[in-house]
């Protein structure tokens, strides 16, 4: 591919996801867009639950097969590296909107926040689990992680390096502040309906399932610096009694895997 054919595939692709991202938090939220979580109606509880959780499935397929090493590198002989990433980024997002697309509404609730103050403070914490997810993607290198940097090296004539191993900001108290953030985002609600409660339970227990391969990566590549971050720092939730120690040993954390 031409380079700048290379760099104009990157950028449409970012775009693409970063629109995709901003339509996950109109979904969730039930608000500014076409269609949310909870819109449209419901005929029989089994029919939707089936096909939502069909969609879930096939999103962790594709966000899991696509990141294993193995895959990319037989990948690879088919498209471009520079734009390996890049492709990915599509895919998922190609993905998330065949759910925004396709999810069935069950909105029966589970919880529901009447007062005020309490939606107020639930809607807070929603937006600000997106706002770390997002941050945290820039503590480390936010333009690599998306197939941006990859794509500008080609362009200009310059090989790709990953970035280095290094500990800034969240990653000092939590290896994975991008995913602790979207468990903040996916379960705080003033409004939780079954159908919400589908997308946020399947979306966790795939992370929860997929963040021990992703380590497992980390550990094959980086061997022991990484092993010894583990043991320092908590996944999900800071130990206040490891977080000055951390923050003192200056232990490297990873600037992404998937």
């Amino acid at each position: 591919m031409a380079k700048l054919s290379v760099l104009a595939y990157g950028v449409t692709c970012y775009l693409i996801f970063f629109l995709t991202f901003l339509y996950l938090i109109g979904f969730l939220a039930n608000f500014g867009v076409p269609k949310g979580i909870d819109s449209g109606q419901i005929v029989d509880l089994a029919s939707p639950f089936v096909a939502n959780l069909f969609l879930i499935v096939l999103f962790a397929l594709q966000h899991s097969v696509m990141a294993r090493p193995w895959f990319k590198k037989r990948w690879t002989r088919l498209v471009p590296p520079a734009i390996e990433r890049s492709t990915y980024v599509l895919a998922t997002s190609i993905v998330l909107i065949t759910i925004y697309a396709l999810w069935q509404p069950i909105p029966y609730t589970l919880w529901k926040a009447d007062s005020d103050w309490l939606q107020l403070v639930l809607w807070t914490i929603f937006a600000l689990g997106f706002l770390i997810a997002l941050l945290s993607t820039f503590m480390t290198d936010h333009f690599d992680l998306f197939g941006l940097r990859q794509v500008y090296l080609r362009f200009v004539g310059r090989n790709y390096q990953h970035p280095p191993f290094k500990v800034i900001y969240l990653y000092r108290l939590i290896r994975h502040p991008l995913y602790t953030g979207m468990f903040i985002g996916l379960w705080a609600t003033p409004h939780m309906t079954m159908g919400h409660f589908l997308f946020a339970a399947g979306l966790t227990v795939y992370v929860l399932v997929a963040v021990g391969w992703e380590e497992d990566d980390l550990v094959e590549i980086l061997g022991e610096r990484y092993r010894a971050y583990q043991q320092n720092v908590p996944m999900f939730i800071p130990r206040p009694g490891r977080v000055q120690e951390t923050l003192r040993s200056g232990e490297a954390a990873p600037t992404r895997m998937r």
